[in-house]
Formats: C-alpha cells, structure tokens, sequence
C-alpha cells in the first residue's frame, strides 16, 4: 500500500486504505472520459445528420460503410469516415461495441500514424472512445495501439496529445499494460504534457501517470524525467484546482529515494507545509504524510521542515483532524520534536546521503 491515500478514495478499481479524508467522499481524479474536442461542424445540414447517425439505434450498416471508408484512397473520404466513427463511439456504448466488431480498430490505428494532423486527431480520438468499453480493451492492445499513441503523445495536435493521454490511461486498466506503456516511451512524455500542456493537458497526464506509476519502474522513469518539478508548482498554486490530483501522485512517487531528493531540490518542502497550514482536509493529510515519510530517516530533511513552520499546523492538525490526520500529525511533530545532537559527523553523514547541503 503506498503512503498517502485516502481510505475512502477509489481510482480505476482500485481501493486505498492509507488516509480518511473525512467528509469528502469524491474522487481526486475525474477519469478521463470520450473527447470534449466540440467537434461538431457549424454548417447545419451536416451538424442534423451527424447528431442524427450517433442517436441511431440501427446503425449497423452505417458503421459497416464507414469502416470501409477508412481505407478508401481518398484522404477527404477517410477523414470523414474516422469523425463519423468516432462521434458513434463517443456516448453510446452498444456503437462502441458494434464499431468493433465491424473490424474499425486496426484501420483506426493505423490512421493515427498519418502525417495528416486532422486524420491523426480522429484516429487517436475514436481509438479513445472505443476504450470507453472495457470489453474493446485487450483488442485495441492486440491490435498494436499503443506505440502508435506513444507516438501520437509526442507529434499530435494539442487534442490528439490529450486523447492519446485519455487513450493510454484506459489500456492501462490492464495491469500488465502499464509495464508496455511504460516501456514505449509514455512517461516522459507525460511528464512534459504534464508541464508544458494546457488545463485539460495537465490533468489527463496526470491521471495517466497516476495510474503508471503504480508500477515502480515507471516510478523511476517519471522521476528521471523530471516530474517533481511540475508537481511542486501544481502544489503551490493553491488557486489551479489540481493540488490534490499532484499531491496524489507525490504521494505514490515519494516511496522511491530520489523522489525524496527531488522533491526537496525543487523547492517541495516550503510548499508542503503551507499545505499543511492552509489547505483542504483531504489536501494537509496527504502533505502531512508525503513529509513523514521524507523526515523518517533524516535529520536533515527534519531541520528543513522545522525551519518552515511546520509544528503548529502540524498541532492544529493533530487536535481537529481525521483519525488518520492525528496519527499522522502526531508521529510527524514526535520526529521533528526529538533532540539533534550536536554529533556533527551524523550531519555530515545525512547531509551527504540526502544529496542536500545543509546551511
């Protein structure tokens, strides 16, 4: 079980048994659902027979036309065969299923490698509405879908960039698939989604990585590509609305020892304590356990957290937080309350361990 998640907080599947967040039942993460790209063309005529072909119950032969357009020769004809596609996947799961089985998921990744940026967008989108279903799950993987969107992560439009994020989070469902993605090359770019995309960008590689890194080797790599540093400032903007969903994936990455080195490089723990000081429940149990976990096994680490403060939020903490909150609250003030020796070869010693030049 990793350290800092809420009791009652359950993420694709899973339940975690670490924190209670008290009154807040809901979920850090909103999952990543079909595209919200408004695709729908302005001309009217087009916009009625588009909305008229998603609301069709007999869509059968419909699907079965559009699935052989997509290898038609002409670019236009697949363009639009990919967007009628993917606007029958996108709300209704029965089309999910039928689109399937009429044979569209190859054809469909297959266009996700096209130098064309619009018909890589569909691609990328109607593979990620098919997802939706779980039962599409194992084909699109079988089928060679994921290194197409690894690719699509790094060279798409900014919406192709955030459905190939969407994409990728669904086949990770699949335990086994989080160690392929990994491996393809997913997490670092991510990562860089992670610090240099827009609002929805940041949020689907965050939930991505999320649930990657349940994984310890894409742990490594998420670290290695540098992800505490748009971690710390997604923490610090107390104002974006994405505290919990950067405070939650510390929490899963702070197990790894360098995660402790670079969170305390990039500036983490003035943040973390004004998160104990001044943010939600839910938000100053987790940073209350991030900071345990860091101070357990150095004293360095435990001065630097002193020094910002930390005792009396910690204490106000500890006399009205969750059950879970105090006992965190507690053991933590307990550590930065013991004495420091003036043994100054133990200083040297974890200030050298922790990689951190102790002033």
């Amino acid at each position: 079980m990793e350290a800092g998640i809420p009791s009652n907080f359950t993420y694709l599947g899973r339940s975690f048994g670490d924190l209670s967040i008290g009154d807040d039942s809901s979920s850090a993460f909103s999952d990543c659902n079909s595209d919200r790209s408004g695709e729908f063309p302005t001309t009217s005529a087009h916009s009625r027979r588009l909305l008229v072909a998603c609301a069709s119950d007999n869509s059968d032969d419909l699907i079965r036309q559009h699935v052989s357009d997509l290898e038609s020769g002409s670019l236009d004809v697949q363009r639009q065969a990919a967007m009628e596609l993917r606007l029958l996947a996108k709300n209704k799961q029965e089309n999910r299923l039928k689109i399937a089985r009429a044979g569209a998921v190859r054809p469909l990744i297959s266009l996700i490698s096209s130098s064309d940026a619009q018909l890589q967008e569909n691609g990328v989108t109607a593979i990620l509405n098919l997802s939706l279903c779980d039962e599409n799950k194992d084909l699109i993987t079988s089928s060679g879908a994921i290194k197409p969107l690894v690719r699509a992560l790094k060279t798409g439009t900014a919406t192709a960039k955030e459905n190939a994020a969407c994409a990728l989070l669904r086949l990770s469902q699949i335990e086994e698939n989080k160690i392929i993605i990994g491996r393809s090359g997913a997490v670092p770019l991510l990562v860089y989604l992670l610090e240099n995309g827009g609002s929805r960008g940041k949020k689907d590689a965050l939930t991505a990585l999320y649930s990657l890194c349940s994984v310890k080797e894409n742990k490594v790599r998420a670290i290695q590509a540098g992800i505490m540093k748009p971690l710390v400032e997604l923490m610090a903007g107390l104002e974006s609305g994405m505290v919990d969903k950067a405070a939650f994936v510390l929490s899963i990455l702070i197990s790894v020892p360098d995660a402790k080195t670079a969170l305390v490089d990039e500036g983490g723990i003035p943040v973390l304590v004004e998160i104990v000081e001044v943010g939600t429940q839910r938000q100053k149990e987790v940073a209350t356990a991030v900071l345990l976990q860091i101070c357990e096994d150095n004293l360095v680490y435990r001065t630097m957290v002193s020094r910002e403060g930390a005792i009396p939020p910690l204490v106000a903490l500890s006399q009205s937080g969750t059950t879970r909150a105090k006992q965190k609250a507690e053991a933590l003030i307990g550590l930065l309350r013991q004495p420091r020796s003036g043994n100054s070869a133990a200083r040297t010693s974890d200030c050298q361990t922790s990689g951190v030049s102790h002033k």
